[in-house]
């Protein structure tokens, strides 16, 4: 516990952003934004966290199958992972889809200090699916 408190897990929100518009969230899964290849057995994990936005999750092949309308209320979600000795971070940005524009990003941060990188990736996306689920269900 006292070895996980050094590092911090916040969320970081677009001035005038009213997020209760939104209503559905895709993940976007693409070369640049893939999980890097040994940490994919966590991708369940992320997409829970992304989850716990209350959204309604939409297939990124499936996003041009919504009325302009459900695309008004449609967050892109990229994720990232930075695994260091010192800890690991999740983010995830959540992006307006028709303007391309950053609005909110949760990070989650965790550490063992080295002793276990599983622990360490475990931590970091339950921190970062708290920050999710603090932010978009105030």
């Amino acid at each position: 516990m006292v070895l996980a408190s050094c590092t911090v897990s916040k969320s970081v929100i677009s001035q005038d952003t009213d997020l209760t518009k939104y209503k559905y969230v895709t993940v976007i899964d693409n070369d640049t934004y893939r999980m890097p290849p040994e940490l994919v057995q966590y991708q369940i994990q992320l997409y829970d966290a992304v989850g716990q936005s209350g959204l309604t999750m939409v297939s990124q092949y499936r996003m041009g199958d919504l009325t302009q309308e459900e695309q008004s209320a449609l967050l892109i979600a990229k994720f990232g992972v930075s695994a260091r000795q010192e800890e690991t971070v999740v983010t995830v940005n959540f992006i307006d889809f028709n303007t391309d524009r950053p609005l909110v990003s949760c990070q989650g941060a965790y550490t063992t200090l080295g002793f276990s990188a599983n622990a360490d990736i475990k931590g970091a996306l339950r921190r970062v699916g708290e920050q999710i689920s603090k932010t978009f269900n105030r």
